[in-house]
């Protein structure tokens, strides 16, 4: 690949050193970790206040439109971000990224005071473009680094870490506006304050993260032979994801996996709560997430020997628990008394069925994507591969969100959304079996070219 502005050096078969530790600051296991405490604190923060729906405010307007810039933007540095990613490496990608979570929320607490939404649709452009960096650094990392026979594990880890951000992050909001009681109103300042201090705390913890060709699995290998990139080499690479089947093949689940999102939070979570039982609901919705994503983990790395069998598996376990979990929304939706609005506190039996539902809505957002990514990260071991592929994802699903925004925007009827909803991700499973039948190897996962590794030193594994 030295045609291609690619340096590669060193041994292809490495030994395995004695003295290796998954606890090393270069090891997957630790980087993982990290990039999981980054993501708590931006997009975990991010999820928490998205999740109280209206971006805390009683008319959903403003936020509705800054979602949509939001996206838009997502949807573009998305895609863009694996080959920016690959270029200025993890360093100055997540710094970037992680950055402009802070102005976001911001953007919120000055229209608590003001009430202008041209600050927020500014500041969700702005956090689009960088959401697409940490994003597509994060998806790099992600599946790259772990190991090739436990990558769903150290997916459910990541996933576990960063929504415990959005369990606090749905806490702050319950704890601040406890006593606003059964009543309708916006979040209070102290909310957006004590979420910025953890997206400016994600953004210190970014400058952790090692570059892919400086983290050493326990086996010896390197997570990449790349060691530098250049901008015509990524755009080319990046033009390619468009007629490559696998991608193609992936575009209904990543349109879908983030579409959901404004039925759940605007019509299920907003309209059907009080303020203080959002941010409760909330807590709750995340750590179902942590719970999915453990189980499916669990289930695409343990289930069977077989690769393929286990992705397989995975896929039908999801299949059956979604539908299963629209059934319930679709019961929800039809039977709901559109003039209550249900607190944890006083609404007693009533609030037990929506809450379960909500619940659930987390279970399935957690148990979708882990398998999409799990799936990802078998149809490649390099990290200048997957940062591009996990970008391809985001960026339709972030061009899907966009979507849905404008289309509760536009006043489309909640059931209406949620049979898109239930259509979209229907069709995702049989196409998603299909990649994983046709593209998903029982050995390591790769139909790349085999690469050469760096022959670590003694040195790497002490750190």
């Amino acid at each position: 690949m030295g045609s291609s502005g690619y340096e590669e050096s060193g041994t292809q078969n490495p030994e395995k050193p004695k003295s290796s530790s998954i606890f090393r600051y270069n090891s997957p296991f630790v980087q993982v970790i990290l990039i999981g405490l980054v993501c708590f604190c931006c997009p975990g923060m991010f999820n928490a206040l998205s999740g109280m729906g209206g971006g805390g405010q009683v008319n959903a307007t403003a936020s509705n439109n800054s979602l949509t810039a939001l996206y838009t933007f997502f949807a573009i540095f998305g895609i863009l971000g694996g080959g920016i990613y690959n270029i200025l490496g993890p360093h100055l990608t997540l710094f970037a990224g992680c950055s402009t979570y802070v102005l976001y929320s911001a953007s919120f607490l000055y229209y608590n005071h003001h009430q202008h939404q041209a600050f927020a649709i500014i500041a969700g452009g702005i956090l689009g473009i960088g959401a697409g960096l940490l994003w597509a650094a994060q998806g790099a990392i992600m599946t790259s680094y772990p190991p090739v026979n436990r990558k769903g594990t150290y997916i459910s880890i990541f996933w576990s870490i960063f929504n415990l951000g959005g369990v606090i992050g749905g806490l702050i909001p319950f704890i601040l506006n406890y006593h606003s009681g059964s009543g309708v109103a916006a979040v209070n300042d102290g909310t957006y304050i004590g979420f910025m201090a953890f997206m400016a705390l994600g953004a210190v913890l970014s400058l952790s993260i090692l570059p892919a060709s400086k983290v050493v699995r326990d086996d010896g290998t390197r997570c990449t032979n790349i060691l530098y990139s250049n901008v015509v080499t990524e755009f080319i690479e990046i033009l390619k994801l468009f007629y490559n089947w696998k991608m193609l093949i992936m575009v209904p689940a990543a349109w879908s996996s983030n579409f959901f999102y404004t039925y759940q939070f605007n019509h299920v979570n907003k309209t059907q709560f009080t303020l203080r039982t959002r941010g409760f609901n909330n807590a709750f919705y995340w750590g179902a997430q942590m719970l999915g994503s453990v189980g499916i983990g669990y289930v695409m790395d343990f289930s069977f020997k077989s690769r393929r069998k286990r992705g397989i598996v995975g896929i039908c376990v999801v299949a059956v628990l979604g539908s299963s979990i629209w059934v319930g929304a679709i019961a929800n939706q039809i039977q709901r008394n559109e003039l209550e609005t249900l607190d944890f506190k006083d609404s007693s039996s009533r609030y037990a069925g929506p809450f379960l539902l909500y619940f659930t809505f987390g279970l399935l957002d957690a148990m979708f994507q882990s398998m999409v990514y799990w799936v990802i990260g078998a149809l490649a071991n390099d990290s200048e591969i997957l940062s591009r592929y996990a970008g391809f994802y985001k960026g339709i699903q972030s061009a899907g969100a966009a979507v849905a925004w404008q289309i509760d925007n536009h006043s489309v009827s909640p059931l209406n959304q949620l049979i898109v909803n239930v259509v979209l991700t229907t069709v995702s499973y049989p196409l998603m079996l299909v990649l994983v039948l046709r593209a998903v190897k029982d050995n390591d996962g790769s139909d790349e070219e085999p690469v050469k590794q760096v022959a670590p030193s003694s040195a790497d594994f002490s750190q």
